[in-house]
């Protein structure tokens, strides 16, 4: 029998990061990603752990080598660290299935006091916080939960069990702009990288996003006529693009969907919790792994869909925030998606 091909589009962009989703629940209520009264999926139709590391093991096969766990909240699903474990033990192991070279976790933060030492254990040494303000009254309009003082013990439960931080702060015109120098120069001064991203819209809100769109290059001029920012070579798998804070001594990461398409090096693809592959964050196309899971022959079943899903990756998003009252360019929301 051939090995398992690696997962190559057919706009040849080899895809070695997976993005799974463990959960569509959270504990916070973020106003730009979910309305207050979210509907959640029926836990039923959620993927057991099993099925995610069967899918991960199916993933690695592929040549996927960089796996990250998102939600909703990850840390918020019931057993999360018994699949952490099961994957952590892949990291560096090839026993037929592959092998991961990094697993790595996307948390809001609310419950990393309780975990991070578990996260450590377990394989995990690099996680990414979402982090839209260090104002208290702020956060809690934002999240619609007063949760900041459990955010910041989390990421000091995090920096003292050895992991590496980094801050995911959302740009929001007349929200956090005022502060967005403030977080980055707290952020370096802890030893965090951070990472600014702009709005992205998925979902219908409350509230209209062109209100609170920030184009990051505006970000970016501001920032630099504060500080010596320069391009950085670092890298890690992920969009963004970095560059080096000379006066603070720490590296600032722009994900720019809107103002600066970086399709073209796309190398990932996402897995939401019900096991729906997207094939593009910005883009409808999916294949239905849950079913290929449940059927009578797995393997071959999970394969088709895999490669059905790189036939079908679009060469890029459309994403666009530039009309008042706008739909959303998708009406699946973040948190269902995985962050």
């Amino acid at each position: 029998m051939s090995p398992p091909q690696p997962l190559v589009d057919q706009f040849q962009r080899r895809i070695t990061y997976l993005r799974l989703s463990v959960t569509d629940r959270c504990d916070l209520r973020c106003a730009y990603c979910m309305p207050e009264r979210m509907t959640f999926l029926p836990k039923k139709e959620v993927l057991t752990l099993d099925e995610m590391h069967d899918l991960a093991l199916g993933f690695m096969a592929r040549g996927i080598t960089k796996l990250r766990l998102t939600g909703g909240e990850p840390l918020v699903r019931r057993d999360m660290m018994d699949l952490v474990r099961a994957l952590g033990r892949r990291i560096g192991n090839d026993e037929g299935h592959g092998h991961l070279q990094e697993l790595t976790l996307t948390t809001n933060g609310t419950r990393l006091a309780e975990f991070a030492d578990e996260l450590r254990a377990a394989g995990v040494r690099r996680i990414n916080v979402s982090l839209d303000t260090l104002d208290r009254a702020t956060f809690a309009r934002l999240t619609r939960r007063d949760s900041l003082p459990q955010v910041l013990e989390g990421m000091a439960a995090a920096k003292a069990a050895g992991l590496e931080v980094k801050i995911n702060t959302v740009a929001l015109k007349g929200i956090n702009e005022h502060e967005i120098a403030d977080i980055i120069a707290w952020a370096h001064g802890q030893g965090f990288g951070v990472t600014l991203i702009e709005v992205m819209p998925l979902g219908e809100v409350e509230e209209d996003r062109i209100d609170h769109y920030l184009p990051l290059m505006h970000v970016h001029d501001d920032l630099s006529r504060r500080w010596t920012l320069t391009p950085s070579a670092h890298r890690t798998g992920g969009p963004a693009r970095y560059w080096d804070v000379a006066e603070t001594g720490g590296r600032l990461g722009l994900i720019t969907p809107l103002t600066n398409n970086f399709c073209e090096g796309c190398n990932r693809i996402r897995v939401t919790a019900t096991g729906q592959l997207y094939a593009c964050l910005g883009g409808n196309e999916r294949v239905d792994l849950r079913a290929a899971l449940r059927s009578d022959d797995p393997d071959r079943a999970l394969a088709e869909a895999l490669d059905t899903a790189m036939r079908i990756k679009p060469a890029r998003h459309h994403f666009a925030i530039d009309e008042r009252g706008a739909a959303p360019a998708l009406a699946r929301h973040m948190s269902m998606t995985g962050g």
